[in-house]
């Protein structure tokens, strides 16, 4: 009878409590600590989706505004080119992605000349050797291309700009 009645008290402890109370006495997590790791999974995983989504989001906008400032470009009548495209750089290193280039010259001292007349307008030129042996000058340099825009609009008004002013891309 007392097999019986431990028995009996044992499954109706069971039955009242459930599961938990074996899982907290083997140091597990309950039930409700699991349904709340399962909410704290799914709402960091939400998160980190939303982040994403945003971080695509400022992908998208900065390239239609970069689709919007080549179109301007290109109604200004402006060229851009990579070095690649025109023999490559002789100059080991420019320290900026975009310049605006007002003139290359084959003869150093052409270059040279230009580069002070644009130096006494007020800008910083710098003399870009190429590998086919020309010398260009670059000038307004600007890692993006909203920057370099609106210099061009600019430079594009100074007596010493020519017709064929052109961008050059440093890759």
């Amino acid at each position: 009878m007392k097999k019986f009645l431990f028995l009996l008290s044992a499954l109706s402890l069971l039955t009242l409590t459930g599961c938990d109370m074996f899982r907290r006495l083997a140091g597990r997590p309950t039930a409700k600590e699991l349904e709340q790791m399962r909410v704290e999974l799914f709402q960091r995983q939400e998160s980190e989706h939303l982040a994403r989504i945003d971080s695509l989001k400022r992908v998208e906008m900065a390239l239609c505004d970069s689709i919007a400032v080549l179109d301007s470009i290109r109604q200004l009548h402006g060229t851009i080119l990579n070095p690649s495209e025109i023999g490559g750089l002789f100059t080991t290193r420019l320290d900026f992605m975009y310049y605006i280039v007002v003139g290359a010259f084959k003869d150093r001292s052409n270059a040279e000349t230009l580069l002070a007349e644009v130096r006494e307008k007020g800008y910083s030129p710098v003399l870009i050797n190429f590998r086919n042996g020309f010398n260009a000058i670059g000038i307004a340099p600007a890692n993006d291309l909203q920057h370099i825009f609106l210099s061009l609009k600019k430079v594009k008004g100074e007596d010493f700009c020519p017709d064929d002013v052109w961008i050059l891309v440093n890759d």
